[in-house]
């Protein structure tokens, strides 16, 4: 996959961001110049991918036309910081911010192509997935564009629906953080069973990437793959019985991504 050769600007280069553009640079594009406040983040930008860096929207050459403007800023700065691009309104706008709508997004720039996704982080070592929103204002060019950007770093899926980026938010955006707890519990559990502390973090931490690379090369369903592992009355079946039980993993993991679905609205509707 090549990306198309248009510019691109990048408002923000934190850790999405910075995933960003090694994922466009590995895949050819080159017209990129980056907005990022801090000095150190944008001497390392320039040092690791020789791309044009700017304090803020001031400093951009007066002639920049990009085709895309990708808004990689936390949610909480999003109203201070948008505004200062409303003279690129021509281009497409991917914000990549929880918690903004659409609807904020286009009072913010004056744009109507505007592209709304939520990204999670195995971005940053290209196995994300993101998916995306697009206003009614967005054209096929203008999405094919975003799509191929996005891909940079992973799997890109789209809906209709941007009330369901709530939902997404909670399962794949905060997803990793439910992984990589699994991990540190079953470590945990390895020391309490008797196990020395780096061993059982080895065991965990092996134990749970392997489990998540053999789920995807495989392409089965979880189900399947849990029951082949499974031996009627064995260590795996016991340990499951306490797992799949009233109160066990599926009822927990209902309750925290119903918790994060609130907490996504409430943050969304701050920002309508």
């Amino acid at each position: 996959m090549t990306i198309l050769p248009a510019p691109v600007l990048l408002v923000g280069c934190g850790k999405m961001g910075g995933a960003l553009v090694k994922g466009w640079t590995g895949h050819g594009l080159a017209h990129i110049a980056v907005v990022e406040p801090e000095a150190a983040a944008r001497s390392r930008i320039e040092a690791e991918f020789g791309i044009g860096t700017f304090a803020d929207a001031a400093g951009l050459p007066r002639d920049l036309a990009p085709a895309a403007v990708v808004l990689a800023v936390k949610p909480q700065v999003m109203d201070q910081v948008a505004p200062a691009y409303r003279r690129f309104a021509g281009a497409v706008f991917l914000s990549i911010a929880a918690g903004t709508t659409i609807a904020a997004l286009e009072r913010l720039v004056g744009a109507g192509a505007i592209v709304r996704a939520m990204p999670n982080l195995p971005a940053s070592i290209g196995r994300g997935i993101t998916v995306a929103c697009a206003a009614a204002g967005v054209t096929a060019p203008q999405r094919k564009l975003c799509q191929e950007l996005l891909e940079a770093v992973g799997e890109v899926a789209w809906i209709e629906d941007e009330g369901q980026l709530d939902a997404v938010t909670a399962v794949s955006g905060s997803g990793p953080a439910y992984v990589f707890l699994l991990a540190e519990c079953l470590a945990d559990a390895g020391v309490a069973a008797g196990l020395e502390p780096g061993l059982a973090m080895r065991l965990a931490v092996a134990t749970v990437s392997g489990s998540g690379d053999l789920l995807r090369q495989l392409g089965e369903p979880p189900a399947r793959l849990r029951e082949n592992v499974t031996s009627p009355g064995g260590t795996t079946a016991a340990a499951l019985s306490v797992l799949t039980g009233k109160e066990g993993l599926k009822s927990l993991m209902t309750r925290a991504v119903a918790a994060a679905v609130l907490r996504s609205k409430e943050l969304s509707g701050n920002k309508r």
